[in-house]
């Protein structure tokens, strides 16, 4: 037994890091072994994934707040080591009450919050056992400890709310807005900043920054009102979204065709346009306001850039699928296909990058006034790449080219193109005639008599 109990003591720790994954699949592996052991392993790690699955339950509304936002921009982010040693404490503090959460019900919420309430003793009462000074910096680590006292503070009123969440993201009537209202209200009554900190529950719950502005018009009333809403304690929000707009407006600058992949590039692109098009939506920004400068310099900047990107399109193509002067009758010449150019390659990434690039940025292009421009670029494009294929199929057809299969796999290409600039039918044209013309030809290989 004292043995048992030390290796119990030595594999608890170790098993509170393990990622939830990694716990799944140290499950299933101990459960096809045999031993006592085994079984005392796999009681620890049931263990330790009802322990997890209660912290889940208890902890719900500030889990998200235990890692940084996908999307970059700043929220409130407390270290990930403090949630394991809150909840250790905070459970502790409450044991009976811990069973009670497996039946689920009524009573959870409220067990939760009572949990909660707890945990914001521990953090005040046990500020080091917590939050260890080794885990921040000593400014960092006194604001954060009053961030999360706070937050447990108002945990209770951010579980109602997140209930509704999705309502007040859409179309709220007037008692679903009264509700949010009362929320806030609420929150400010516990603590003097609850407003804005309840909101950052709510936050953190948001994989799109951006819809924090529905919530926050309808919070404080200030629909329409950029005046009343910068002058509030709820700016903040609108700050972070106008600085995260920044920083990919400077990543956007600083992109070069072929320099990198070009994934990351229309993805800030999507995301500005689409945080500029929601505060012009909900705020109505004024041109001579800091938020609405702000936001007329990114949509300027990004505009000027995505324009010369799409520029580049064309050379791109070309490099990628280059033509050639052939004679014709008469001493005269004109440009085919060079269909002995090489079908893989750094140009032929090149201008898919780009392509997918005019291609994606559909919905983007019209917010920054370029969508014509782009518009314009498709179509010449789409001509010369539907050209390039039906030249280049009529060769194979006529049994002009020495090496047919690697004219196809170029013509696959031009289509591969055509898909990502959203021409879908003029590329299932090309793969269509590519596939005719692909045919063995009838009485091809027979002996001539």
């Amino acid at each position: 037994m004292a043995e048992q109990a030390s290796i119990n003591r030595i594999m608890a720790p170790l098993l509170e890091r393990c990622a939830d994954p990694m716990l799944a699949q140290l499950q299933k592996a101990v459960a096809g072994m045999s031993g006592e052991r085994a079984r005392d392993l796999e009681a620890l790690l049931a263990a330790e994934v009802l322990d997890r699955k209660r912290r889940a339950v208890v902890m719900g509304p500030i889990l998200p707040m235990f890692r940084p936002r996908s999307d970059g921009v700043e929220g409130m982010v407390f270290p990930v080591g403090v949630l394991s040693r809150l909840w250790k404490l905070a459970s502790a503090r409450e044991p009976a009450l811990l069973t009670r959460l497996d039946s689920g019900g009524a009573q959870t919420s409220r067990i939760s919050d009572r949990i909660c309430l707890a945990a914001a003793a521990a953090v005040r009462d046990q500020p080091d056992a917590v939050w260890p000074e080794s885990l921040s910096t000593p400014v960092a680590r006194a604001r954060g400890l009053a961030d999360l006292a706070a937050s447990l503070d108002l945990i209770h009123l951010a579980r109602k709310g997140l209930s509704s969440l999705d309502t007040w993201l859409k179309r709220p009537d007037g008692d679903q807005i009264a509700e949010l209202r009362l929320m806030i209200r609420d929150s400010a009554e516990i603590v003097t900043d609850g407003a804005q900190r309840v909101l950052e529950i709510l936050f953190a719950h948001l994989d799109d920054a951006v819809l924090i502005l529905r919530i926050l018009t309808q919070a404080s009333g200030s629909a329409g009102r950029e005046s009343f809403l910068s002058a509030s304690e709820l700016a903040g929000f609108v700050d972070r979204l106008i600085a995260g707009v920044i920083e990919r407006v400077e990543r956007v600058g600083a992109f070069k065709s072929g320099a990198g992949p070009i994934e990351p590039v229309i993805e800030d692109i999507a995301w500005c346009s689409v945080v500029l098009a929601e505060l012009e939506a909900t705020l109505q920004l004024q041109p001579d306001s800091a938020w609405g400068r702000s936001a007329k310099h990114a949509r300027v900047a990004i505009s000027k850039r995505l324009c010369a990107l799409l520029r580049t399109s064309d050379k791109l193509l070309d490099a990628a699928l280059p033509l050639m002067r052939v004679r014709i009758a008469g001493g005269m010449s004109r440009e085919a296909p060079d269909l002995e150019a090489p079908s893989q390659g750094e140009h032929v990434i090149a201008a898919r990058d780009m392509l997918r690039l005019v291609g994606a940025v559909r919905g983007a292009a019209g917010v920054f006034g370029c969508e014509s421009e782009r518009k314009q670029v498709v179509d010449i494009l789409s001509q010369k790449l539907s050209r390039y294929a039906e030249e280049a199929i009529g060769a194979v057809s006529a049994g002009e080219i020495a090496d047919p299969r690697h004219a196809l796999e170029l013509v696959g290409v031009a289509a591969g193109y055509l898909t990502l600039l959203d021409e879908d039918e003029a590329a299932r044209i090309v793969r269509r005639r590519a596939a005719v013309a692909n045919r063995p030809r009838q009485g091809a290989g027979k002996a001539v008599a």
